[in-house]
């Protein structure tokens, strides 16, 4: 396998997660993490803060945006839900700053995993193949 510069993963992993995140709505969990740990090498802590910090300025507010232009934002509840998302990612920061590694992750892969079933599931009931 031919080296790529550590740049070019980044930028790689940037336009990836942007794009999926302006679909989806998702990007950091899915995207951004496995990326950070499974080709630059980083700790299931580091990936984790860093995901963080990259997702909150450009999507935030780029996605928000352009929702918002679309009517399709609702503001009253999104306060709500941001205000409590202050607590909750204040606890769970705590939380996975207590955990090994390893523990972390495979928490994580839990996670990720139990939500693809989910929604595999529920798109299959739904175009009525089960």
């Amino acid at each position: 396998m031919i080296p790529i510069e550590p740049f070019w993963i980044l930028v790689a992993t940037g336009l990836a997660a942007g794009l999926l995140s302006g679909v989806f709505g998702i990007g950091g969990g899915i995207v951004i993490i496995p990326a950070l740990i499974y080709l630059l090498g980083f700790s299931q802590h580091k990936a984790t803060g860093t995901s963080l910090a990259v997702l909150l300025p450009p999507v935030g507010l780029a996605a928000f945006i352009e929702y918002y232009r679309n009517k399709n934002v609702d503001v009253k509840a999104g306060v709500i839900i941001a205000l409590a998302l202050i607590v909750g990612a204040w606890a769970g920061a705590r939380l996975a700053n207590r955990l090994s590694g390893p523990t972390l992750r495979l928490a994580f892969g839990a996670f990720v995993t139990l939500v693809g079933v989910s929604l595999v599931v529920s798109a299959m009931r739904r175009i009525g193949w089960m």
